[in-house]
């Protein structure tokens, strides 16, 4: 078992339509489990990592089933507390060529609304610990969540441990206004930021010049300078910005860049034919956690984080479940997707 990675969120029950229908077309729903910060536990859990997720669930057998969707990939659920009275969830209508997907929260008041600092034991959940990763997503819930997260984070640095959080902006959770102000303050103890390509304008008005995504038109140059302002402002060691073009709902170009202060790197390209996009940008964040425990340099880091997340748009599902041989052999330069036999 390699090193301890723990991450912190809220994992959700997702209901979807078959395939492409549309949600008023649909007569059942599929049932699975995703979240930001559980799909990052699974993909390092995958990966060989102890992977160890921190949440708050309903003591009942919903409930009991998030729980098992985790251990069946290898995580690690003992630090989850139980209690409250529901789980959270997520509707997806999976888009189409010019139809984009869509998602509909229903998580208002679930488990993890109510949590407190006495459901958690940070001190033995940070115990042994080399990182700690959290998103933008959890602390957007409410204030108390936010609370938490700072708490978390502040006890991690308490044991040297490093921290990433994924700014995943998210519209329909919080305003931008409050989202800097959270996120500001939460960024004070981050080690290592990732972002989207929109994610450092929403959330702190820091832009990439040349760039209109919703045209599909992404300034690779451009974030340099945003990665430097993001550095600059916060002083954070590395700073990791996936850059997606989308041509339509099924076919977008995918790659990254990662910024160390001091170098720019950019991975090479990939188009991909987009199964399901949900969690890529989590399983973005899993590779690039991975391949910095592992020591790769930083070319090699970026390099896996994309096409750990490449691989994942060619999986159904919010969890990423491929092996650390098929990111590298992917990243090596195998995208030829040849039956292997």
């Amino acid at each position: 078992m390699k090193q301890k990675v723990v991450t912190f969120g809220e994992i959700m029950l997702r209901l979807a339509p078959e395939g492409y229908y549309r949600f008023v077309q649909a007569d059942t729903f599929g049932a699975t489990y995703g979240g930001g910060e559980a799909n990052v536990a699974v993909s390092l859990a995958n990966y060989g990592f102890d992977a160890k997720y921190v949440t708050r669930l309903p003591n009942h057998e919903i409930g009991q089933c998030a729980i098992n969707s985790l251990r069946k990939y290898g995580v690690d659920t003992s630090y989850i507390a139980r209690g409250g009275d529901r789980i959270g969830i997520y509707y997806l209508e999976k888009g189409a060529s010019q139809r984009p997907s869509k998602v509909i929260y229903d998580r208002a008041g679930s488990s993890i609304y109510t949590a407190t600092s006495a459901d958690f034991n940070w001190d033995e959940i940070f115990k042994d610990c080399a990182w700690f990763h959290i998103t933008g997503i959890t602390p957007a819930l409410c204030d108390n969540v936010a609370e938490l997260t700072i708490e978390a984070c502040k006890k991690a640095k308490e044991y040297g441990v490093k921290i990433s959080c994924d700014l995943n902006y998210r519209n329909k959770l919080w305003s931008k206004e409050k989202a800097g102000e959270v996120m500001a303050k939460i960024c004070e103890y981050v080690d290592v930021c990732i972002a989207n390509e929109e994610d450092a304008a929403d959330v702190f008005g820091i832009k990439a010049s040349n760039t209109d995504v919703t045209s599909g038109e992404v300034n690779r140059e451009g974030y340099k300078e945003v990665a430097s302002e993001l550095t600059r402002r916060f002083g954070f060691e590395k700073v990791a910005i996936t850059l997606r073009e989308s041509i339509n709902a099924n076919i977008n170009n995918w790659s990254a860049m990662l910024y160390d202060g001091k170098d720019y790197y950019f991975s090479k390209r990939y188009n991909m034919q987009i199964v399901d996009r949900v969690g890529g940008g989590d399983s973005f964040g899993a590779g690039l956690i991975a391949a910095s425990l592992e020591g790769y340099d930083a070319q090699s880091t970026i390099e896996f984080a994309v096409a750990a997340s490449c691989l994942k748009h060619s999986v159904e599902g919010d969890f990423n479940m491929v092996s650390m041989d098929e990111v590298l052999k992917l990243a090596g330069g195998d995208g030829s997707g040849r039956v292997q036999r």
